[in-house]
């Protein structure tokens, strides 16, 4: 049966079927990203299984399967590189997953037989045992012939994928694992808002999350006249929206905000040049710079976020835009901790919820590469 969720999820990829697996944060030969003549389309078919509280009931997508919701039975691998599995990291942590759902990092650069854990001792994951994310898939799918993409949910025990589908799986944490939710946490999807944050977030996604991909993975000058007329397009509007309000959907923070948030902090420092999003930098748009200050300094937002990982990923990995890896030094990161003065809107992080708590010593960011040194 297709679910409500699955036609969401088609919906907010439908600008972007069709892929050549030359996807950022797949698994693709390392310098095939560009085509030339061609715009950039993400593969968007991705493993559907879900895990859910209730398998018996679930909605599920034709040909997929439901997970049963256990408490250390899975777990998250999540490049902090990546912005779509630092969704995921975020997500984990504000509502305060970390002791039900275990993590995997790997590194921050990949090449064609996908991510691995070399920042592991011995270059594997301490849990799964494994090397290379590749193995999980191969593990349970042994002719998969799409991306190796992170995030991806694991099972331990057999140390087969689960499932990559990176929307879906942050938003059953909110709705399906709320047996484990921390208390105090946030609620993420508030229903009276949902279908509104499902038509932002639609857009956020085809225009600025994957917008900014579509500029730097242009094959043609036409493409990428095309591509960065739509992100600006889309800029504008969020610059304008958040002038009258604190957050995306108003008061309080929602998974809208963990989705743009990603895209922001990796503006600067990787898709302003290196993707040639280069009309302005976010520092120079008043209201979303201060936004995403805001969000930096929130627990759970900022405190996932390692800067330095993040540049080694897109400067090493995309030879084709990049061909000397050369990894620039800056942007300095002291300005993400200024004043941003975004409670003069009103509205509060969490309202009636709390912060999460510190983050576990095990899974805290390097300090070198972050402004948050606490």
């Amino acid at each position: 049966m297709v679910s409500g969720n699955r036609e969401d999820t088609v919906s907010e990829h439908s600008n972007d079927s069709r892929e050549h697996s030359n996807q950022s944060d797949a698994f693709s030969t390392t310098g095939a990203y560009v085509h030339a003549g061609e715009s950039f389309d993400r593969d968007t078919n991705y493993i559907e299984d879900r895990i859910v509280a209730d398998p018996d009931t679930a909605e599920l997508s034709e040909g997929a399967t439901a997970w049963p919701v256990e408490a250390g039975r899975y777990r998250l691998v999540a490049a902090r590189a990546c912005p779509w599995a630092n969704r995921t990291l975020i997500v984990r942590r504000l509502l305060g997953l970390e002791d039900a759902i275990s993590i995997g990092l790997p590194g921050p650069t990949h090449d064609s037989r996908s991510w691995d854990f070399q920042l592991d001792p011995e270059g594997k994951d301490p849990v799964l045992g494994i090397e290379r994310l590749q193995q999980a898939y191969f593990a349970r799918f042994p002719e998969y012939p799409r991306g190796i993409t992170v995030p991806a949910m694991v099972e331990i025990s057999s140390g087969q994928v689960v499932t990559n589908n990176f929307p879906q799986i942050t938003e059953d944490m909110a709705k399906e694992w709320t047996a484990h939710h921390r208390e105090g946490a946030p609620d993420l999807w508030p229903q009276e808002l949902e279908a509104e944050m499902r038509d932002v977030m639609k857009r956020i996604y085809t225009e600025v999350n994957n917008g900014v991909y579509r500029c730097g993975f242009a094959g043609s000058q036409e493409a990428y006249d095309q591509a960065y007329e739509r992100l600006w397009v889309a800029m504008d509007w969020l610059e304008e929206r958040l002038s009258t309000r604190r957050y995306l959907m108003g008061e309080h923070i929602t998974e809208a905000d963990v989705r743009l948030f990603t895209t922001l902090v990796r503006f600067d420092p990787v898709y302003h040049g290196h993707f040639k999003c280069s009309r302005n930098k976010l520092t120079e748009m008043p209201n979303l710079w201060a936004y995403a200050r805001d969000l930096f300094t929130t627990p759970g937002f900022g405190d996932t976020v390692d800067f330095q990982q993040i540049k080694e990923h897109y400067y090493v990995v995309h030879t084709d835009i990049n061909p000397t890896q050369v990894v620039p030094v800056g942007p300095d990161l002291q300005n993400w901790l200024e004043p941003h003065g975004r409670e003069a809107l009103g509205g509060s992080p969490f309202g009636q919820a709390t912060a999460p708590g510190p983050v576990a010593e095990a899974e805290r960011v390097d300090p070198e590469h972050t402004p948050l040194r606490g």
